[in-house]
């Protein structure tokens, strides 16, 4: 049980920690599970820590320190266990401050008054940080629908691109087959021609050199060889 507390001291949030620091907030956090790691005691509110002073240089010297934080960690619980060692005034004064209450009425309705505000002010937090979570799961929960559509907007999208692809594929190949069978069309009725032309070309060569050989012929017959040469060009 902590005895350090200084009556009316002041107790400082986690993001009030982090202004008066000058840190993150979740560095408050961190800084505070490795104290409470090596033993350091927080006053402590259901589970949320509660800081005052002293806790306050502490993080200060877990800032600042150039040793490993656990090293450092352990000397400030020691210094904490060393404090809380010494002999305290703190029931007396406790004792002394029932003892103190302002018998006037004026002034205790003033300090019941002050209590009230501090309470409301308390409760008032409380509001504004369970509004602020709902909002924030609020966000979280719209990030990971938008984060869900996107993905489906892409793997839709994705699937829709290849399903054309395969499709402009398909038809390429086609197109090309379609061009390869015309082409081996026309290659085959090029070679038919070409067959055709040769064949005449060589019925037109036997003829002239059948044709040349019986005009030798007449030509070198000794008797009637002009009625033999013009019967050539009769036939």
């Amino acid at each position: 049980m902590r005895r350090d507390i200084q009556p009316n001291e002041r107790a400082f949030s986690s993001k009030e920690v982090a202004e008066e620091v000058g840190i993150a907030t979740p560095t408050v956090r961190k800084y505070g599970q490795i104290l409470e790691r090596n033993g350091y005691e927080f006053l402590k509110d259901g589970d949320r820590r509660i800081f005052v002073q002293s806790d306050i240089a502490a993080l200060i010297a877990l800032r600042d320190t150039d040793k490993p934080l656990d090293d450092t960690a352990k000397d400030l619980v020691s210094q904490q266990k060393e404090k809380l060692a010494q002999p305290s005034g703190s029931e007396v004064a406790i004792t002394d401050t029932y003892d103190q209450l302002p018998q006037d009425p004026n002034q205790l309705k003033e300090a019941l008054m002050f209590v009230f505000n501090e309470l409301a002010a308390a409760r008032e937090m409380n509001v504004q940080l369970k509004s602020d979570m709902a909002l924030l799961k609020q966000s979280v929960s719209r990030l990971q629908q938008d984060h869900h559509a996107i993905s489906s907007t892409i793997s839709n999208s994705a699937q829709k691109t290849n399903v054309k692809i395969e499709k402009l594929t398909e038809k390429q190949n086609a197109y090309y087959e379609a061009l390869l069978e015309q082409e081996k069309q026309k290659s085959e009725e090029l070679q038919k021609e070409i067959q055709s032309i040769r064949e005449e070309q060589k019925e037109e060569w036997n003829s002239q050199n059948d044709f040349n050989r019986r005009l030798e012929e007449a030509i070198q017959r000794p008797q009637g060889k002009w009625s033999a040469l013009f019967s050539l060009f009769r036939k």
